[in-house]
């Protein structure tokens, strides 16, 4: 199953949700402390490790970090192929002054964004997931 690939179906059928919870970026040269089960989301860079996790597992293992997050997850079950649902993504909370990082793995979207606009976050991707009503025209 390679997932959905058709911009307009992906818009229509991604049913975002908003998991529970505060997750934070943090990085760190030396992450052999943390358990892996505990890590939501990494990058290897040249600077460090960056690693997505919970705001109190952050606190347990005494790792630094700035902006409290939201994640949402993108329902569909969208293609690594796909063209477009990233920037209609981006376009939507960009008019609601919302900076957005995605993730993008095998099956879902997901998107953190500010901890105190999680909720105009869900509202406006669930507007761009609603079906378009066409005017209705006199005969």
């Amino acid at each position: 199953m390679t997932g959905e690939t058709d911009l307009a179906r992906l818009l229509a059928t991604m049913r975002p949700v908003l998991n529970a919870g505060e997750y934070v970026f943090c990085t760190t040269t030396a992450p052999a402390a943390l358990p892996p089960e505990l890590v939501l989301g990494s990058f290897r860079e040249p600077e460090g490790l960056t690693l997505i996790v919970a705001r109190e597992v952050a606190d347990e293992y005494g790792l630094p970090y700035g902006h409290l997050m939201a994640w949402l997850t993108l329902t569909v079950h969208s293609s690594l192929a796909a063209v477009g649902l990233t920037a209609a993504v981006a376009a939507a909370l960009t008019q609601e002054g919302i900076s957005c990082n995605v993730v993008a793995a095998y099956y879902h979207d997901h998107l953190f964004v500010s901890h105190a606009a999680a909720d105009r976050a869900l509202s406006a991707l669930q507007a761009l997931s609603a079906p378009t009503t066409l005017p209705v025209t006199a005969a």
